[in-house]
């Protein structure tokens, strides 16, 4: 049967001089550690896949007209796939997305290179937006409405995907709660 080990007990432990060796590690995991604070900082705004939003609070009765006023003033054709209105803002406009159990609405139509500030808020409960195959993911929540600005750097057809569990009635819904983006030339 072997014996453990014991360290002596010795309250003043912390007052013992720091060996050479031990100080040089704590100074590099320290340093390490500034670096990647300030890296962290810098690749946001340094990084092309990260955007910075804007949010507001809102109501849904408010969001819910801006949704409708903006899908009536450019709505141009009715989805073949859903019935759901497709529209084409024009370039630099305001662009509403809502959220809501289980839909994105309405449909987008956008130009490829050109700038569009998109705001989403969700109707319902918290839902998560996720752009395929891009990875754009932010969460939509009732009562804040985000704005970010989008420039879409390729055409073709993007899925908009929920990438938060929206729960109730056993999540029925959940995994085809899906919107599109139509991008241009």
């Amino acid at each position: 049967m072997g014996t453990s080990y014991t360290p002596p007990t010795n309250p003043d432990w912390w007052r013992e001089p720091i060996e050479r060796s031990e100080l040089v590690w704590i100074v590099l995991a320290f340093s390490w550690c500034i670096f990647m604070f300030v890296w962290m900082i810098g690749w946001h705004f340094a990084g092309p896949q990260n955007m910075s939003n804007e949010t507001y609070r809102t109501t849904i009765e408010e969001y819910a007209k801006k949704v409708d006023d903006f899908s009536a003033k450019y709505a141009i054709r009715k989805d073949d796939a859903t019935g759901e209105d497709v529209v084409a803002p024009p370039p630099g406009s305001d662009v509403y997305l809502a959220a809501m159990q289980w839909q994105y609405r309405p449909i987008l139509e956008l130009k490829k290179g050109e700038k569009y500030r998109l705001h989403i808020s969700s109707y319902d409960v918290g839902h998560g937006f996720s752009l395929l195959p891009e990875n754009i993911n932010f969460q939509v929540y009732p009562g804040y409405e985000q704005v970010t600005t989008i420039t879409p750097n390729k055409s073709g057809t993007f899925a908009i995907a929920c990438g938060e569990y929206c729960g109730g009635a056993g999540g029925i819904g959940h995994h085809s709660m899906l919107g599109r983006i139509y991008v241009k030339e």
